[in-house]
C-alpha cells in the first residue's frame, strides 16, 4: 500500500519546518473550531438558517451544512460529485436551490430542504471555479466561471445555456470570483463583476437576449478595472453601502472601487501575502488568505484593528453569519469571530497570553505556532534556497 504520510517522502528543510509549525498550531481553540475531515474549499450563507449556519464545500466532493449552534452540527450533507467542489451558490426559485461547481467540469444542484439532487449544468471544459445567482425579470439565472476562461449564463429551470461570455480584446485568465451588483431598477438586466487569474476586474451587462462587457468610467474606452498586480481571487459588492466593489488579490492588497467615482480606487488595505477572501460589514472589513490570519480593519479609519490567530493553513473563504464572521480553511476547520466590538476585543485579549508566552520561550511547540523573528528569518532563508 502506498503511503500518504509526508515523512515517507523527501522533504526540504523549509517543508519540514512548515509542517512542524502547523502541527504545533493545530491544537489551538481560537475561534471555537469545528473540525471537518477534509479540506474546505468554499462556503456560502445558508438561506434556510442565515443567523446560525452556513454551507461548506469539501475536497471530498460533498457540501455540508454546518450549524454554529451549541453543540455544533455537521450531519447534513449533499452528495453527488466524486471530485473536489470548489465553488458554491444558492438561488433559483424561492432561493432554495444549492449549486456546486466541481472539478469534473459540472455544476451540480440540490433542493436545500429535501437534499434531493436536481439538474446538472454541463458546458465548461475545465474546473468550475466561481458561481453566482441572479434574476432577470421572472427568469432565475446561474452564472458560472471556469478554469477554461469562460463565463457561462444558464437558465436555472431548464438547464439551458443562455450565453458564453469572453473578453475578445484582452485575454481573460482562469475565473476566480463572481459577484452580482445590486439591482439598478432595470429588471431586464443584471451586472456581473468578475475576477480572474489576470489582474483585471471586469463588469458584464447581462440580458436574456444578449450581453456586453461594460466600459469602465465616463468618456473612456476602458473595459477593465486594472489596479492589482496579479490574480484577483475575490470580488464582493457592498450591498449595504453605495454598491462599491471590494477585491482581494494575490498581490497582498484589498481594494475598494467606488461606484460614484467611476470605479476609482477609494481604499487600499495592505494585508500581505495571497489574500483569498474579504468580507464587508457596516463597521469592519475582514480579510484572510494564505498567511492563515484573520484581520479586522476599522472601516471608518481604514486602519488595521486586530489580527486573529487560529487557522493553521490557508483560509479560503469568509462568510458573515448573524453577528459573526466565519472563516473556513484548507486545515478543515470552521472558526467563528465576533463582529460586536466588545466581544472582538475579548477575543484579542484571549490570544494575548499565548503570544507573550511564545515571545518569551521562542518555541512554536509551546504556543499556537506563531514564528519568532529568528524562525521567520530561518524560514525565509530556506525558502530562498528552494
Amino acid at each position: 500500500m502506498q503511503s500518504s504520510n509526508p515523512r515517507h517522502f523527501f522533504e526540504t528543510d523549509a517543508e519540514q519546518l512548515k509542517r512542524s509549525l502547523r502541527a504545533a498550531k493545530a491544537t489551538n481553540k481560537f475561534g471555537s473550531p469545528i473540525q471537518l475531515k477534509s479540506k474546505i474549499l468554499a462556503a456560502v450563507p445558508d438561506p434556510l438558517s442565515p443567523p446560525t449556519s452556513l454551507l461548506v464545500a469539501e475536497s471530498t466532493g460533498s457540501v455540508r451544512r454546518v450549524s454554529l449552534t451549541q453543540p455544533p452540527s455537521t450531519s447534513q450533507t449533499y452528495r453527488g460529485p466524486s471530485v473536489p467542489i470548489s465553488s458554491l451558490a444558492t438561488g433559483g426559485p424561492s432561493g432554495t436551490t444549492l449549486f456546486a461547481g466541481a472539478w469534473d467540469k459540472t455544476i451540480w444542484s440540490w433542493d436545500l430542504t429535501t437534499r434531493s439532487p436536481g439538474l446538472k449544468y454541463i458546458g465548461h471544459s475545465d474546473f468550475v471555479k466561481a458561481l453566482a445567482c441572479a434574476r432577470i425579470g421572472t427568469t432565475d439565472i446561474l452564472i458560472s466561471g471556469g478554469a477554461d476562461k469562460k463565463i457561462i449564463v444558464w437558465d436555472v429551470n431548464t438547464g439551458k445555456k443562455l450565453h458564453v461570455m469572453v473578453d475578445a480584446v484582452v485575454g481573460m485568465g482562469s475565473l476566480q470570483g463572481l459577484a452580482v451588483e445590486s439591482p439598478t431598477g432595470n429588471e431586464g438586466e443584471v451586472v456581473v463583476v468578475s475576477a480572474s487569474s489576470d489582474p483585471h476586474i471586469r463588469r458584464w451587462k447581462v440580458r436574456l437576449g444578449g450581453w456586453e462587457q461594460e466600459v469602465i468610467g465616463e468618456g473612456e474606452e476602458k473595459r477593465m478595472i486594472t489596479e492589482h498586480e496579479t490574480t484577483v481571487y475575490k470580488v464582493v459588492v457592498d450591498e449595504e453601502g453605495e454598491g462599491d466593489v471590494w477585491s482581494a488579490s494575490g498581490d497582498g492588497t484589498v481594494k475598494c472601487f467606488a461606484r460614484g467615482k467611476g470605479w476609482k480606487v477609494e481604499e487600499t488595505l495592505e494585508h500581505g501575502g495571497h489574500i483569498r477572501a474579504v468580507a464587508v460589514t457596516e463597521r469592519w472589513i475582514v480579510t484572510a488568505g494564505r498567511d492563515e490570519d484573520v484581520k479586522f480593519w476599522d472601516r471608518a479609519e481604514g486602519k488595521l484593528y486586530c489580527s486573529l490567530l487560529g487557522h493553521f493553513d490557508e483560509v479560503t473563504e469568509l462568510v458573515v453569519v448573524g453577528d459573526k464572521v466565519v472563516s473556513v480553511s484548507i486545515d478543515g476547520t470552521v472558526r467563528s469571530w465576533p463582529l460586536e466590538k466588545s466581544a472582538l476585543d475579548a477575543a484579542v485579549e484571549e490570544q494575548k497570553p499565548k503570544e507573550v508566552e511564545e515571545e518569551e520561550e521562542k518555541g512554536p511547540e509551546k504556543g499556537v505556532g506563531v514564528l519568532s523573528a529568528d524562525e521567520e528569518a530561518e524560514l525565509a532563508a530556506l525558502m530562498d534556497e528552494d
